[in-house]
């Protein structure tokens, strides 16, 4: 289950997970939800914490576990990275929503000033890129 921002603010920012495991045998799908804030919140905080009630979608999609805009399967065999002999050297869970869209909001601030500082340097390249187009026509 994938809890939204701010969950635990201000002790972290950092996106949380719960996983819950089936010992029932070996593990051939993994599924994920994507736990939504309620309308008209950005994220919680400690004043404003996650309510026991709003797991209530949640808790009625785990008895027949079908995919929905909050929930996906992937097979786990897609999670498991592989060496070329054959070992297993990674384990990547953190599966993006298929049926969700990126939503800028929720992105951390880092991620936001990488993203923003990249798109500024591509541009002053195309700039110069113009700017010297338009020096060598004029001769």
């Amino acid at each position: 289950m994938r809890l939204p921002n701010g969950v635990f603010a201000p002790c972290t920012s950092i996106p949380t997970n719960l996983l819950f495991f089936d010992r029932s045998g070996p593990t051939k799908e993994i599924w994920y939800y994507e736990q939504p804030l309620p309308e008209g919140r950005k994220q919680y905080t400690k004043t404003m914490p996650i309510q026991f009630e709003e797991f209530s979608d949640c808790l009625a999609w785990w008895k027949t576990r079908e995919e929905n805009d909050h929930a996906w399967k992937v097979p786990a065999n897609d999670v498991l990275k592989y060496d070329d002999n054959g070992n297993l050297i990674s384990v990547n869970l953190d599966i993006k929503n298929p049926h969700g869209k990126a939503d800028f909001e929720h992105l951390p601030p880092e991620q936001l000033a990488d993203d923003i500082l990249k798109k500024e340097q591509r541009i002053a390249e195309i700039m110069i890129e113009i700017k010297q187009a338009l020096q060598g026509g004029g001769r």
